[in-house]
């Protein structure tokens, strides 16, 4: 039985990451794209620069909490002494990650009229 929750609990973090890499990945063509767009059109507003890391912080951030929570799920059967202290940095990293970029998304978007959150 343990080993079925094993194996279910590998294929959900799995998932978990997979959906974490398109939120990125879905998040940096975004800005990329609107980056070339400002480019190639030559008039571009100010605060632009702003807005796109705004916008691409937020992706960030949530795929962070997702990278986050398939640790969780890959760590919740039968987890070792080692497993739990490899979760504790992972989770205190991407939570020092997340504060500071949160943080400076909403100095950004305080500081920008034309920065908008998703």
């Amino acid at each position: 039985m343990e080993a079925i929750l094993r194996e279910m609990a590998a294929d959900t973090a799995l998932a978990v990451e997979v959906v974490a890499v398109l939120l990125i990945v879905y998040g940096a063509i975004q800005t990329v794209g609107r980056t070339i767009g400002h480019l190639i059109r030559g008039t571009t507003p100010s605060g632009w620069r702003t807005e796109l890391f705004v916008q691409f912080g937020v992706w960030l951030l949530l795929g962070l909490q997702f990278a986050l929570a398939a640790d969780i799920v890959r760590t919740v059967i039968a987890p070792t002494w080692n497993d739990i202290g490899q979760l504790a940095a992972i989770a205190a990293i991407r939570t020092f990650l997340n504060y500071f970029l949160e943080r400076d998304i909403e100095n950004a978007s305080r500081d920008s009229p034309t920065a908008k959150t998703i």
